[in-house]
């Protein structure tokens, strides 16, 4: 038996033979083309783009009929590529300039692209090679006149296994009889995985060599809670995780028996349990939780794949078909955490050697470079409010004056929109992110100037730790049972609390059900929560007793290891 540890990319557990797809064999030769055939060679590569084209279109509607609108934006995505100047302009300028075939300018050019995105440190923008390489990959198989490897022909039920999955081979995954994927590439944040969790198919990416230690055949079990596949288990192994497979059954149906009802521990002490929203067509979803409201509206998706900027109308659509949809429960809509190496997509001039846009111009940094971007934001989010209960929350705050200038944009939006005659709520609550140590440390200076805090836990620890979380050389430090970690924690909502200000958490720390023994303990207000953990987590609360967490937290700060905290929590009844 063999077992090999790689990233959850969907939940759920797998038994079944594994089918191994080989790589594709795509070898692009250089070929000299005449002087007198260039023109024709433009051509043909022209015809391979118009031929790309149909088939984008044939995807989208296959998107919209099985995954909806929101995955059917990956589509405008890869149109986007398709349309990009490094299509449609570097490729037929290497063919005219160096006289080789179309396929050798087009590999080239990809080869050139993939360099660039290898040093990228952020793990979202770094997976989206994958998407300029599933477009390449249509073009060179249209330029070669062959056919697109298709999943459908496997007839058997199946755990599929490869090297890498493009988001166009994932899509057509719900007809097949595959019933999980592992894969050696990828990273959480791939549209793989994304279109994955949608599909609830399960799946364990970033395996290094899965696809070489597997053969076709072999049982295979994928473990998509813990991001495990284990090779050829023993009866004992799949015993068990038969157990487990019919308990997560079991367990998904009685949990349907929570919703509506009070989020309350044992001993009475009562919990908000919101949930986290990526877009308006997560709504339908969320809203059948019975969420107790939205505690981060991600607005980000408004940016991203389009080039330019979204304009107040459109925002104003997105956030109140959002605030209306929850009613009287409130929306905390986060301005926009995007980064400067985005600018340039939406033809503004962005920063130059952005080397590292995870801790670079993003967040309140890069709006209050670009006011006009961010007044817009606050102007569309003031609107908004008036469909319902809303509040706003700065990503990235690092320091007061920050806090302090978008203040003073907000009351200028509000001044703009007062004389335009357009009505808003007055009362907005303004509140901000507290992910960077700076703002946890000093948190007492920022309270005076905000209404709220919200804990960004993803963030909070890979800055406390020094750790980044998607490098695969330090992401087993990447810790949220660190004392240091607990230690900040608890210092950010006695800080709050103290001066009567309400604390909410977001981040992968609130959707582990593991962790939230602690958050309990801590007497946060609120937790936001993924969707596809509310319950479950909702269920963990309902099963703790408040005062028994809160000694469990002071046990916790007085550890010097994150095992002894981890050993506390096993331990906890």
């Amino acid at each position: 038996m063999i077992v090999i540890k790689g990233i959850a990319a969907s939940p759920g557990i797998a038994i079944g033979r594994a089918y191994v797809v080989e790589d594709e064999d795509i070898v692009v030769e250089r070929v000299e083309i005449p002087r007198d055939k260039i023109k024709e060679e433009v051509r043909r590569f022209k015809t391979a783009q118009k031929a790309t084209h149909r088939d984008l279109d044939a995807a989208e509607i296959k998107v919209l009929k099985v995954l909806g609108k929101h995955h059917a934006k990956l589509i405008d995505a890869h149109r986007l590529i398709l349309k990009d100047s490094l299509i449609t302009h570097d490729v037929p300028k290497r063919i005219t300039e160096e006289g080789v075939n179309a396929e050798f300018a087009l590999s080239e050019a990809l080869e050139q692209v993939n360099r660039q995105f290898e040093r990228m440190e952020d793990e979202f923008f770094r997976e989206r090679r994958h998407d300029l390489f599933d477009v390449g990959k249509r073009l060179l198989l249209h330029l070669m006149k062959r056919q697109k490897r298709s999943l459908s022909d496997i007839d058997e039920e199946c755990i599929l296994i490869s090297r890498n999955l493009l988001p166009s081979d994932t899509m057509g995954l719900k007809e097949t009889k595959i019933i999980g994927f592992a894969t050696d590439l990828g990273g959480k944040t791939s549209h793989t995985a994304i279109l994955a969790q949608s599909l609830e198919i399960t799946a364990v990416v970033g395996l290094s060599d899965v696809s070489r230690r597997v053969k076709t055949g072999d049982t295979v079990i994928l473990d998509g809670e813990q991001g495990l596949v284990i090779i050829n288990p023993g009866p004992e192994t799949v015993a068990k995780y038969e157990k487990v497979q019919q308990r997560s059954v079991a367990e998904e149906r009685s949990l349907e028996t929570l919703k509506g009802l009070p989020t309350v521990t044992l001993d009475g002490r009562a919990f908000k349990l919101e949930a986290n929203l990526d877009s308006p067509e997560e709504l339908k979803s969320v809203v059948a939780l019975e969420v107790d409201g939205v505690g981060l509206f991600r607005t980000e998706y408004l940016f991203l794949n389009r080039t330019e900027a979204p304009s107040e109308e459109e925002q104003v659509k997105a956030y109140s078909a959002a605030v209306k949809a929850l009613g009287d429960r409130e929306v905390i809509i986060r301005t926009a955490d995007i980064g400067g190496d985005r600018l340039s997509t939406l033809g503004i001039e962005g920063p130059k050697n952005e080397s590292n846009p995870f801790m670079g111009l993003r967040g309140v940094r890069l709006f209050l470079r670009h006011l006009d971007l961010f007044k817009t934001q606050l102007r569309a989010i003031l609107r908004a409010s008036l469909k319902g209960k809303v509040r706003v929350m700065i990503p990235m705050v690092s320091a007061v004056g920050e806090v302090l200038a978008a203040r003073r944009l907000l009351e200028q939006a509000r001044a703009e929109l007062a004389a335009e005659g357009v009505v808003f709520k007055e009362d907005l609550e303004l509140g901000i992110m507290v992910e960077i140590p700076s703002t946890a440390i000093l948190l007492d200076a920022f309270l005076p100037h905000v209404d709220f805090v919200s804990i960004g836990t993803n963030d909070l620890i890979q800055y406390t730790l020094a750790v980044d979380r998607i490098n695969e050389n330090v992401t087993h430090l990447y810790d949220p049972y660190h004392p240091a970690v607990i230690t900040l924690l608890d210092s950010i909502v006695r800080a709050a609390h103290a001066k009567g200000k309400w604390v909410g958490v977001c981040g992968e720390m609130t959707s582990d059900p593991r962790a939230v023994p602690l958050l309990v303990g801590l007497g946060v207000d609120a937790m936001s929560i993924s969707p596809r953990m509310f319950l479950r987590v909702k269920q963990t609360i309902r099963g703790l007793k408040h005062e028994s967490m809160k000694r469990l937290v002071v046990k916790a700060l007085a550890c010097a290891e994150s095992d002894e905290v981890r050993r506390l929590l096993e331990q906890n009844p």
